[in-house]
């Protein structure tokens, strides 16, 4: 009782889950990371990318469980069916939506939802809140709320008070929260504060070859004068305005009374500049667990193993999030009293699609097995079915091709097509 009383008041807290906490953080290598500067990482854009986009794509079906009988069917006249498939609100797709949800996700370690109701209760439209405006809050009594900070171009129009930018509390009812890999299992850990240092060596790798190759590709270095100078500042300046620059490139320099030019940096070689870029590439993979083929790096891959690694992806990447996905709106967009009889599941069959012909084996094996009919495999490959009279929906056994009911009881009646012994 007393720790189920401490945990209820405990206000969740992460120092590494919210943007206020990090927004500034400076890696090892000195650069400054934060969630905008990652996402103009290209490796990090395109493992985001490719995650947020491919959980988009997929449908997302609502099955209603049967009463006296193992499985479920589809109900796609559930009225969630409609926000979760074509339109969550009026201003976006469940696209941008899924997308959006996923971006937060992978980036800020949690995705926050406002739940839009009617008078009844019911949601009619679900709008994704910023992450970095939103925060999660215990009250005396143990109850969560969350706070956004409403900004001042956030108002609407028809409100006749301007200024009512600050700070709007949301109920836990008003409020979808997600949470990514957490401490307290309530607020989400940033993945970007968590591996800054792998992120902030790729930018600063990056940084650095920008800036060689805006210097014309030649490194730094020192000039050197015999005497001595009066305006060293006046000569480093005329000297950068006249050679530093890639719009700069073969000019010809005149050195005088004695004057010379030596190079003191590293060059990209020696600094192992490419190994360092490349190995962050894979860092930052290992981060997001994406295959590096699906961002560009294609070292390792074949055509041997290109396959399976696309497997593993859906596997060990992608099913985790649809499954955390899943579990949220099972939990927070059905009703208490459906969430017994409804289940919300998004549909992989398309990602774990093999080739044409690894399809047509995998088929030929359950349609003979008798686990499959023919229109269930005509069905998931959008092909129009065939009647039950020419046979369509039976059930068939190796052998002679006898339908399952005939195999087990011996009798001469086949249900759902002419299928003869002979």
């Amino acid at each position: 009782m007393g720790l189920f009383n401490l945990f209820k008041k405990k206000n969740p807290d992460n120092r590494l889950s919210t943007t206020k906490s990090f927004f500034w953080g400076k890696s090892t290598s000195g650069t400054v990371v934060n969630e905008h500067s990652a996402m103009n990482l290209n490796p990090v854009n395109a493992c985001v990318r490719v995650i947020a986009e491919t959980i988009a794509s997929l449908p997302i079906d609502i099955f209603m469980r049967n009463d006296n009988e193992r499985g479920a069917k589809e109900v796609p006249e559930h009225p969630l069916y409609h926000l979760l498939n074509l339109e969550p609100n009026p201003d976006m797709s469940n696209f941008t939506l899924i997308e959006t949800m996923l971006h937060h996700l992978l980036i800020w370690g949690n995705c926050y939802c406002q739940l839009m109701r009617d008078g009844g209760g019911r949601i009619v439209a679900i709008y994704p809140l910023l992450p970095h405006k939103t925060e999660i809050h215990r009250n005396e009594q143990g109850e969560i709320y969350y706070t956004y900070l409403r900004d001042s171009d956030e108002v609407r129009s028809a409100d006749i008070d301007k200024n009512k930018s600050g700070y709007v509390i949301l109920t836990k009812n008003d409020v979808m929260h997600i949470p990514a890999l957490s401490q307290d299992g309530m607020v989400g850990y940033n993945p970007i504060a968590m591996n800054k240092n792998s992120v902030g060596l790729a930018l600063a790798t990056e940084e650095y070859g920008a800036g060689f190759f805006a210097n014309n590709a030649n490194p730094g270095g020192i000039l050197e004068h015999p005497g001595k100078l009066n305006d060293k500042e006046k000569i480093r300046e005329s000297w950068e305005s006249l050679y530093k620059g890639s719009s700069k490139s073969h000019r010809l320099a005149v050195l005088e009374e004695g004057m010379t030019f030596k190079s003191v940096s590293f060059p990209p070689e020696q600094a192992q500049f490419l190994q360092t870029r490349k190995f962050q590439l894979g860092e930052i993979a290992r981060m997001f667990r994406v295959p590096p083929h699906m961002i560009g790096d294609l070292d390792k891959s074949s055509f041997n193993n290109i396959e399976q690694q696309s497997l593993d992806f859906v596997k060990y990447c992608i099913d985790p999030w649809v499954i955390r996905l899943e579990k949220a709106f099972c939990r927070m967009l059905l009703p208490a009293h459906e969430r017994r009889k409804y289940f919300i599941k998004f549909n992989l069959d398309g990602l774990l699609r093999g080739d044409y012909e690894t399809r047509m084996k995998g088929y030929s094996i359950g349609i003979q097995s008798g686990f499959m009919s023919l229109n269930e495999a005509r069905t998931l490959e959008n092909m129009n079915p065939i009647s039950a009279e020419e046979g369509g929906d039976s059930y068939l056994v190796n052998g002679n091709m006898k339908s399952a009911k005939k195999a087990a009881f011996g009798t001469e009646e086949d249900e759902g097509g002419d299928n003869n012994d002979s």
